[in-house]
């Protein structure tokens, strides 16, 4: 193990129930005026959009609505963005919503002043060298799920929609400037999303905890970060207006995607090609393949969660955790297999080929080869 590392940690964040009553506060703040709201198709009409849309209007700031982003956004989508952006005049996004949303703005925010391709800024060595930071907008993030943490993250997941790959844009100045974390947004998510989302920070948390690279403060987190959703996932999707456990599963969200800058692993290496390919939902999918990628690494991640199971509330070490993840999925109704997301045997060496190439097999504790993702796969199946 080396013990030489560079770290980087979230930004300002604002928590707590009712605090979306200063987003035109925060957006002054950072100097935004005439701010582009991007947000997915199913959460425009909505009262929580609405609201948010009021509140900037009533501050007298000249706000606009973007929402022309799939559940899996790509660079179509990021191509309108980028041309509402510069139609309205606008000086900064706020990116509004799940997964989706928060990477399209971020990287709406990014692209608007650059000239090279989306492409050419894929989380590779130094390519986020290449962009112009002077021309990245000032992005205000505002979740309103638990899930993806990435209103804390510097990059976006785009699908590129020839290839049918998931690609990670990475810039530290697609970190927002401010997040605002309101868990009052988050009571009126569906079971099955709120459970979704829930399963994916808990993902995160776990492959972070998991990593064999050094980062013991990310190694903390994760490790809290896994002990909320534990506790608070079951009630908030049990009694969607549990405030309390809404706001906790907040936090574990952003927890979750603070920890992987530690290092994912097989989980996510494995989801990313099958949500380009069948569209899947990205939480759901993780939740699918964590079961056989555990198995996978228990010699080298066993002695750890020996450790961390008493602190989770967990009887017998990592094998009683183990346990724990099947009753954790069968809880929330998740799918036995990839068989059941709609995922099919002949498309493995496809997804094999994608999930070989992602940045995710970096943060495994397991050497991954084509080999043993293809029988992660089939054993996911």
């Amino acid at each position: 193990m080396t013990f030489t590392a560079n770290w980087s940690y979230p930004t300002a964040i604002r928590f707590g129930a009712g605090r979306i009553a200063e987003l035109a506060e925060a957006c002054t703040q950072a100097g935004i005026a005439r701010p582009l709201l991007v947000t997915d198709k199913g959460l425009a009409p909505l009262p929580i959009t609405a609201q948010a849309m009021e509140i900037l209007r009533k501050a007298g700031l000249e706000a606009a609505v973007f929402s022309e982003v799939d559940p899996n956004p790509n660079e179509i989508n990021l191509a309108a963005g980028v041309e509402a952006y510069m139609a309205g005049g606008h000086d900064g996004v706020i990116a509004f919503g799940g997964g989706s949303g928060l990477d399209l703005g971020k990287c709406v925010a990014f692209m608007a002043g650059q000239t090279r391709p989306i492409w050419d800024f894929e989380d590779i060595g130094d390519w986020w060298t290449r962009a112009d930071a002077d021309a990245i907008a000032p992005i205000i993030a505002v979740p309103t799920t638990a899930g993806t943490g990435s209103e804390v993250g510097r990059a976006g997941v785009l699908t590129n929609s020839v290839s049918h790959e998931k690609k990670i844009i990475f810039h530290p100045k697609m970190l927002p400037v401010t997040v605002i974390c309101d868990p009052e947004l988050t009571v009126g998510m569906p079971k099955a999303i709120t459970a979704g989302t829930g399963l994916d920070a808990f993902a995160h948390c776990v492959e972070a905890f998991s990593s064999p690279h050094y980062h013991p403060m990310s190694q903390g987190i994760a490790l809290e970060g896994m002990r909320l959703v534990i506790e608070n996932l079951p009630r908030a999707y049990e009694t969607p207006d549990d405030i309390e456990a809404r706001a906790h599963m907040m936090s574990a969200a952003a927890m979750g995607a603070t920890a992987f800058q530690k290092g994912l692993g097989a989980i996510h290496a494995m989801s990313h090609p099958i949500g380009a390919h069948f569209n899947t939902h990205h939480g759901t999918t993780n939740a699918v393949c964590m079961p056989a990628v555990l198995d996978l690494n228990a010699p080298m991640i066993a002695d750890r969660f020996d450790r961390a199971a008493g602190y989770l509330g967990i009887e017998g070490g990592y094998d009683g955790f183990r346990a724990f993840v099947d009753r954790f999925n069968d809880s929330f109704s998740v799918p036995k297999g990839l068989a059941a997301l709609g995922v099919t045997e002949d498309a493995i060496p496809t997804l094999v080929k994608g999930a070989i190439k992602d940045p995710s097999c970096g943060g495994n504790p397991i050497e991954l080869t084509e080999e043993n993702l293809a029988a992660l796969f089939q054993a996911a199946m």
